[in-house]
């Protein structure tokens, strides 16, 4: 691996660092901690902090250390029990972090997340501010999904879906430099080139995704698939992405050294301002405007308004001011956006010009569908 080149030592060490661990990390079985591996991550990462690097974990685990607790041998598939699994190890998670942490006199910091919690603007901006309070204060943040409380979340598909999409998600709220996910896996994997791992990928183009594949633990949630999904995220926010084995010695640090095992996915484009990564990846859409082939380039690259000209058809029920997907004629969703009209009203001025909009609605403030500086490309 080559990216990035200068070791810490030579060249100004990272700010901002997020670190996921999967639960295969973390546990060598249903319910038993690796505590050697553990006290050996706390190791690395009191040495980061040392050098001035600000280090905030999302770590898997809890259910899985819940379900020893609790006798179970699969992972349950009824909402409640997985909920008291996590209930259960949430608390043993915790204490085995801290007592990893307190040799190095470094104390951990729980911090439970919802997607409402990163969905709603205001929430967003105080998590965001919570973490950045406890940065200060020399404390390890360990964040995790808060699986006891999320029941309605996860009915109405607003679950993250595994931790390394919310690890992602962390790292664009926090503007880290850098996001290790370290899991069982060496990396990604070409199987059509000997089974070697792929060191460095400048673009996740189709051929890339293809190489990904699932998991089949029982107590693990995602898998490569997942993983380059959360990388995907992260790189368009600027952050630079490592997938490594957490058995590695010694990993964090020789991947920020660059010489590290495992894949780094280069930050992709210019990364987005904060309000739109908000609206690109904070958000679940409540519906999906269509447009038509000539509005596709208008707004990709021209960077314009979403016109009714442009728009076809919508589907779904939502109201002014809440998120929607916006996807061209194939159905591809190429941006996410605020609309300024609801679903009722779209028929009726969907293929119109300005003019004819203004008609039907005079005492409107704008007739933009949806405004460019509330419109997110994905």
């Amino acid at each position: 691996m080559t990216t990035p080149s200068a070791p810490l030592s030579r060249r100004k060490p990272p700010h901002r660092v997020v670190v996921k661990l999967g639960t295969g990390v973390l546990t060598s079985g249903i319910g038993q901690l690796d505590t050697a591996r553990i006290q050996s991550v706390c190791a690395q990462v009191a040495a980061l902090r040392q050098a001035g690097t600000e280090v905030v974990l999302v770590s898997s685990g809890a259910v899985g250390l819940g379900m020893g607790r609790l006798g179970l041998k699969r992972r349950p598939n009824d909402l409640t029990k997985k909920q008291a699994c996590a209930a259960v190890g949430q608390s043993l998670l915790m204490q085995t972090w801290q007592e990893g942490f307190t040799p190095h006199n470094l104390t951990v910091a729980q911090v439970l997340l919802t997607r409402e919690d990163l969905r709603s603007r205001e929430r967003h901006l105080s998590v965001k501010a919570t973490i950045e309070s406890l940065l200060t204060y020399n404390t390890i943040p360990v964040i995790n999904e808060n699986d006891t409380v999320s029941a309605a979340e996860i009915q109405a598909m607003l679950k993250f879906g595994d931790n390394d999409q919310l690890s992602a998600l962390v790292a664009s709220l926090l503007h880290a430099e850098y996001l290790i996910i370290l899991s069982t896996a060496p990396g990604l994997i070409d199987y059509h080139n000997g089974g070697k791992v792929v060191p460095v990928v400048e673009k996740i183009t189709r051929e890339i995704e293809a190489l990904a594949g699932g998991t089949t633990s029982e107590t693990a949630v995602g898998g490569m698939i997942s993983k380059i999904t959360a990388a995907k995220l992260a790189g368009r926010a600027g952050c630079g992405v490592f997938i490594a084995s957490g058995a590695e010695p010694d990993v964090i640090s020789r991947l920020l050294n660059g010489r590290g095992p495992g894949t780094f996915f280069a930050p992709s484009g210019i990364p987005m301002e904060a309000r739109k990564r908000w609206l690109a990846y904070f958000q679940h859409p409540t519906g999906t405007i269509y447009v038509n082939e000539c509005a596709v380039p208008v707004l990709c690259e021209q960077g314009r308004s979403l016109l009714a000209v442009g728009v076809t058809h919508a589907f779904g029920e939502f109201g002014i001011g809440e998120i929607v997907n916006v996807a061209g004629p194939d159905g591809a969703v190429i941006a996410r956006g605020k609309t300024t009209y609801k679903h009722t009203e779209i028929p009726a001025i969907a293929g119109k010009k300005g003019d004819a909009v203004a008609a039907l609605h005079p005492h409107r403030k704008r007739h933009e569908i949806i405004h460019r500086d509330n419109l997110a490309l994905l």
